[in-house]
C-alpha cells in the first residue's frame, strides 16, 4: 500500500474555507477514484491542513494519480481548493508499527 501524507500551508485567514472546499470537492472525488481518506486535520496555530491518503490496488500511485487529476470532475473543479494554499508539502510514508 502506498500512502501519502500531505500537509498545505494555507493563506492566512483561509484555513476554514479551504477546509470546507476540500470537503466539499475533494474528498468524494478521491474516494471516487480508489483512494482512501484516513483522516483530515486542521492545525490552526501554523494555518495548515494536514491529511493522510493511501491506495491499496493494482495500478501504481502514479497512474492513480495521473486519472484523478486528469478526471472531468478534478479539470471542472471551481473554485478550486489548491488556489488557497500558500505551500504544499506531500510524503510517502510507511508505517513502523
Amino acid at each position: 500500500m502506498s500512502t501519502h501524507l500531505r500537509i498545505y500551508t494555507i493563506n492566512r485567514g483561509r484555513l476554514h474555507q479551504f477546509a470546507d472546499e476540500w470537503k466539499a470537492q475533494v474528498l468524494q472525488l478521491r474516494i471516487k477514484y480508489g483512494f482512501k481518506i484516513h483522516d483530515a486535520w486542521t492545525i490552526e496555530k501554523s494555518n495548515q491542513f494536514a491529511w493522510l491518503i493511501s491506495y491499496d490496488g493494482d495500478e501504481s500511485w502514479e497512474t492513480k494519480k495521473k486519472a484523478y487529476y486528469s478526471s472531468p470532475e478534478r479539470e471542472a473543479m471551481d473554485p478550486n481548493p489548491a488556489r488557497l494554499m500558500a505551500r504544499p508539502e506531500q510524503h510517502f510514508v510507511k508505517s513502523i508499527i
